[in-house]
């Protein structure tokens, strides 16, 4: 028996990175998975077969999530597929890097539309199956970047900074109906977005970390188990940092 049997769980941004790991952990604690995914079917099927052979049962629909009507139509579907929904984590995000400066509206509006208004549009569409079990865990996944800034990232801080306060008012809202939000914030984390970078330059991030590495985002998805689970019933609220003690 997994932690997180019986459970149903929607991920959203899950064909790689922190998702994908999310979504293969949370299949292994025996929790049903429906998943999104942008770019490609292919990568989008494979993983469904490899959750399946988990023995759970997995779907992956190709959904964007930062649009309102989309998001609802999700959750409706995967409500109607599985049955349930259980545990909501919001996963998926985007960088456009640039300094103040030289920054463009579009790329503000994209960062602030895919990172945030997203977690807007697909708790909003859930909440009414959780009010009606009186039970749920939602899980938005911001960053460390969010609690303290970071230089030519003003949009993204932004936008994670801004799901930790979403976060938050959400725990308050939602509680008295038994329904649990808390914002997972990781650090350096190495995934296949940190593998092209030059070694050196990483070398020199695992090196400022007071554990001396980068995270792996299996260590992402321990942490969101955790939350998932009822292990953390009475954790709400709150904001945990996967980050080897980079911000303390």
């Amino acid at each position: 028996m997994g932690l997180l049997s019986g459970k149903t769980a929607l991920i959203t941004g899950a064909s790689k990175g922190i998702g994908r790991a999310i979504a293969i952990k949370y299949a292994q604690e025996g929790a049903n998975v429906a998943f999104t995914y942008l770019s490609s079917v292919e990568k989008g099927q494979a993983l469904e077969q490899e959750l399946a052979a988990f023995g759970i049962k997995a779907k992956g629909f190709r959904s964007d999530a930062s649009d309102f009507k989309a998001a609802e139509d999700l959750v409706n579907a995967v409500v109607s597929e599985f049955g349930a929904l259980d545990i909501l984590i919001n996963n998926a995000g985007i960088t456009r890097d640039n300094l103040l400066m030289r920054m463009t509206e579009e790329a503000w509006d994209e960062v602030i539309g895919i990172n945030l208004k997203s977690c807007f549009n697909t708790v909003k569409a859930a909440t009414r199956t959780m009010m009606k079990a009186k039970a749920g865990s939602i899980i938005n996944i911001t960053s460390v970047v969010g609690i303290k800034g970071n230089a030519g990232q003003a949009n993204y801080a932004a936008s994670k900074s801004g799901i930790i306060g979403f976060t938050k008012s959400v725990a308050l809202e939602l509680g008295s109906r038994n329904i649990r939000a808390n914002a997972v914030a990781p650090g350096f984390i190495e995934t296949e977005m940190t593998g092209v970078l030059d070694e050196k330059t990483v070398q020199g991030w695992r090196d400022a970390i007071p554990m001396k590495r980068g995270g792996q985002p299996e260590e992402v998805a321990n942490t969101c188990v955790f939350l998932g689970s009822d292990m953390s019933s009475y954790i709400s609220g709150q904001v945990i940092q996967v980050d080897g003690a980079m911000l303390t």
